[in-house]
């Protein structure tokens, strides 16, 4: 795998936890409420994934190879940026604090 795509596989792994990692919207805007609401995360995420995508298709197609894919490949990948989200999910919802 060429350095653009480990690239993109950890900006996905970041791109994933950014919506769970504090209560700020895309990590940069402060929201007036006090915590985020889950939908706001769920967009947040899907954004995000939009993002890293657009980013992907640009890398891809400046090494000279862009294929085309399917929708079976956005699905798989989708769901792989949810898999990479679990870590600040837990964190964020399943986590007791005192």
């Amino acid at each position: 795998m060429s350095a653009a795509g480990w690239f993109i596989v950890l900006l996905a792994l970041v791109g994933a936890n950014v919506p769970f990692l504090n209560q700020r919207l895309f990590a940069v805007v402060p929201l007036p409420m006090a915590k985020k609401s889950v939908w706001i995360r769920i967009a947040e995420l899907i954004v995000l994934y939009f993002v890293v995508g657009m980013i992907g298709f640009y890398l891809e197609a400046r090494a000279g190879n862009r294929f085309e894919q399917g929708w079976q490949f956005y699905a798989i990948t989708f769901c792989l940026f949810i898999v990479f989200a679990f870590p600040t999910f837990t964190f964020q919802y399943l986590v007791k604090r005192r």
